[in-house]
């Protein structure tokens, strides 16, 4: 083995990073966005998805850059309280908190729903979800007990399933695509899908673990963050496309229906089009982006927590860490099965915009003009940007916010 080639391994692979935030997008979104940006259309989902990615992207590297700060690989809460003292603090906590629980108790109840449709259609035999579920936990909390090593291995297996199924669905779905299905635009209803979109490019929660792993090294950071969230922007708009042009809008099985139901977009394929191959492809390519997204989530849950609670990483610690990351949402999600669209869009409207929208600008405005820390820029434009990017985030909490509203 080289030099060079040791210095990459010792520094963490790339690849592996990537494909970490990668999976980390293409989750639980696969199966809310297509039931929520239905009743929107097609071309303004096409416009939605660029602007989410746009500000999803400048806030990761803008926590990237907060992090970059702090060479002893300072968690959220960390970098919050010494950029914003105590208050940043409890905004960090009580937001990640909110934030990923709700996105916990999503991919719970989701991951349940998927493997008891699956073990039916595979064998004779049907299980309620919560038993999918515990299945699904209980290989996670072998794998985040391991470590972020075991993590990058298994979720790389992982999305080897998620590829293979979505070249194979996109391939023989295509050919059953209405476009005139597409042809649907109501720009009133935008702001339904907005909040679930944009956490649809939540990575955030990665950045200190891979900061950690690449040895804070910039030039990899930026193109792991790049790359790895321009990859999910692709996959999310064929995905789009397939969807909204085998469903209908209106209809008995339309995703009208299927939004009041809380069904996910499997759910509606089934419905409008039946039993078919193109069906079964959909709830493997579902399953392997709900389970790779609940990975990534679960390991920086785990390093949030050990940094907030100052829980070294023993054994003893890990299992404590392990528990609390996955205990709460389980009983939540098993005492509220149906809570999969409302835990996705709660998480995205409040928690991903506070914690991944309005801290990181926050943090960011705080460490470059008054305290001064550091010198690398990874989001140009200075105030104006950043002034921009908070305005943004804060539209986005008022629009979730009034939907609450007009429905209560």
């Amino acid at each position: 083995m080289t030099a060079q080639t040791q210095d990459s391994t010792a520094k963490g692979s790339l690849f592996g990073a990537i494909l970490l935030i990668a999976s980390c997008c293409i989750g639980a979104g696969m199966l809310g966005l297509p039931v929520m940006s239905a009743l929107a259309g097609f071309e303004p989902s096409i416009l939605m998805f660029i602007l989410s990615w746009l500000l999803m992207t400048a806030t990761g590297l803008l926590l990237l850059e907060v992090n970059l700060w702090f060479p002893d690989d300072a968690g959220i809460v960390s970098m919050a309280e010494r950029t914003l003292g105590k208050a940043g603090k409890a905004i960090g906590w009580t937001m990640f908190l909110f934030l990923f629980y709700s996105l916990l108790v999503a991919y719970v109840a989701g991951s349940g729903i998927l493997v008891a449709d699956l073990v039916s259609a595979l064998t004779p035999y049907s299980v309620p979800s919560y038993v999918g579920s515990l299945a699904v936990i209980a290989c996670f909390g072998v794998s985040l007990y391991l470590g972020t090593k075991a993590v990058d291995w298994f979720n790389r297996i992982l999305v080897i399933g998620l590829i293979v199924s979505y070249v194979l669905l996109v391939a023989m779905g295509s050919s059953h695509v209405n476009v005139e299905l597409l042809k649907h635009r109501d720009w009133s209803a935008v702001a339904l899908v907005l909040p679930t979109m944009i956490l649809s490019f939540g990575f955030h929660n990665l950045v200190p673990s891979l900061t950690a792993y690449l040895k804070h090294d910039i030039r990899r950071l930026r193109i792991a963050v790049l790359v790895g969230s321009a990859l999910p922007l692709i996959v999310y708009l064929v995905w789009e496309w397939l969807i909204l042009g085998l469903v209908p809008v209106e209809g008995d099985l339309g995703f009208r229906q299927a939004l009041d139901n809380g069904d996910m977009a499997t759910q509606a394929l089934k419905n409008a089009v039946g039993s078919s191959l193109v069906v079964e492809l959909a709830q493997y390519f579902a399953f392997f982006a709900i389970i790779t997204s609940f990975l990534g989530v679960s390991l920086s849950f785990v390093d949030f927590l050990a940094d907030g609670m100052h829980i070294k990483k023993t054994p003893k610690g890990k299992v404590i860490l392990c528990l609390l990351v996955l205990l709460p949402p389980s009983v939540f999600a098993f005492l509220y099965p149906k809570i999969f669209l409302v835990a996705l869009n709660y998480a995205g409207g409040v928690g991903a915009m506070t914690l991944f929208g309005i801290l990181p600008v926050l943090m960011a405005w705080v460490g470059r003009y008054h305290k001064k820390l550091g010198s690398v820029r990874l989001v140009p434009g200075g105030k104006i940007v950043l002034l921009l990017i908070l305005l943004v985030s804060c539209l986005v909490i008022v629009l979730q916010l009034s939907q609450d509203i007009l429905k209560s």
